[in-house]
């Protein structure tokens, strides 16, 4: 089983992978040319963060690294939602972030159908709030996966 630093080693493969992948896919069309150059880097910055952290996140059901890194994201992220008065969201925050730690270690986070569920937020929230643009989640519903899916190929190789 790998540490923190193998699945980040991982995840960190993964992520030059996929973010090279979307520069040829929009290279290909002038589809590129209509990014600012804050965009041409805030993108990447993002997809690579994005691969990074769910590369990380299956161990989340485990006193580590990921663990620890999330949790302090979901407690910032109640703190606002109690703050802006938002009680609802943050009491569904808090019944899902228990999740994980219910379940024991490379239960069901370590599967293939939740690396495609867990970051489906990414996908149908911008498809929810931005329908103009439905597909403006894709890319990073795809850093997400491609973080997710190597944790379980590093989990598989160590």
């Amino acid at each position: 089983m790998a540490g923190y630093k193998g699945h980040l080693a991982g995840a960190s493969l993964f992520a030059c992978g996929y973010v090279a992948l979307l520069a040829y896919v929009f290279s290909i069309d002038a589809a590129y040319e209509q990014f600012s150059n804050l965009e041409q880097v805030g993108y990447p910055v993002a997809l690579v963060t994005l691969t990074l952290l769910f590369g990380l996140w299956p161990d989340v059901d485990t006193n580590s690294k990921g663990q620890r890194i999330f949790y302090s994201i979901f407690f910032v992220a109640d703190v606002f939602l109690i703050v802006t008065e938002r009680f609802r969201a943050a009491a569904y925050l808090g019944l899902v972030a228990l999740l994980p730690v219910l379940s024991v270690h490379r239960g069901w986070t370590h599967t293939w159908w939740a690396m495609l569920l867990i970051p489906s937020p990414l996908l149908i929230l911008p498809y929810l709030h931005v329908p103009e643009r439905p597909l403006v989640g894709l890319p990073f519903y795809g850093a997400a996966v491609a973080g997710y899916l190597s944790h379980l190929v590093v989990d598989d190789i160590a």
